[in-house]
């Protein structure tokens, strides 16, 4: 953590020091703000590795005309993007499939169901 974020991270921990929802919070923004800048660098560096393989004369290489057919173009970019989906599942993880009221939301749908289905008894 940089000096000035550390300073503005104490500034705030100090005025909300009893409040846990403020540190779980800047935890959860710090985590998307690194997913963020990971995706980032992947398209950077992915387009220029397409490019470079599309073009092999950018960076000095003679021209490929298999470039754009070629598995070793587009390999860093299927590796690097499990990678990728991994560290946006640790991310989103629960999030992504559950909501926070989905359990809440089946739980009622299921009593609602079953009282529904002992209506008549």
């Amino acid at each position: 953590m940089g000096r000035f974020r550390r300073r503005m991270y104490e500034e705030f921990s100090q005025e909300y020091s009893n409040d846990e929802r403020f540190n779980a919070a800047y935890r959860k923004v710090k985590r998307i703000k690194g997913f963020y800048s990971h995706l980032k660098v992947y398209i950077i560096v992915n387009i220029i590795i397409i490019a470079s393989n599309l073009n092999g004369d950018f960076f000095g290489h003679e021209v490929r005309e298999s470039g754009l057919f070629s598995w070793h173009t587009y390999s860093t970019a299927f590796f690097w993007g499990i990678g990728l989906l991994a560290h946006a599942l640790s991310v989103f993880g629960k999030d992504i499939f559950f909501s926070d009221d989905w359990e809440k939301r089946k739980i009622q749908e299921y009593m609602n169901k079953d009282a529904a289905n002992n209506k008549w008894e």
